[in-house]
């Protein structure tokens, strides 16, 4: 199997941008961000991708804590954390700090 190139060095620290205001519904993440006034469905992974991203952390220990919990291939996960790490970036949900 040929390896996905990633967006991102595993080294490299992603944390929640601030102004938003995150809900419990019947086992999913919702969100409302209050700078855009948009709501999101993080769903059940991505709200606990969304809780890991509370205090900064790198792509490799977020992408190994989601391995030790959700039964997954690891680069079917890495590629997958990438995706939504991406949109929440587009949406200025998170920010990230490039590795050093």
């Amino acid at each position: 199997m040929n390896k996905t190139t990633l967006p991102w060095a595993p080294n490299e620290t992603f944390v929640q941008s601030e102004g938003h205001l995150v809900s419990d519904m019947d086992g999913e993440k919702v969100m409302l961000s209050v700078q855009k006034g948009k709501y999101y469905n993080l769903g059940e992974v991505g709200g606990r991708i969304w809780e890991l991203l509370a205090s900064p952390i790198t792509l490799e220990r977020l992408v190994n804590q989601l391995l030790e919990q959700y039964e997954v291939e690891p680069e079917l996960c890495r590629e997958q954390v990438c995706s939504f790490l991406g949109n929440l970036l587009n949406e200025g949900l998170i920010r990230r700090s490039p590795a050093t």
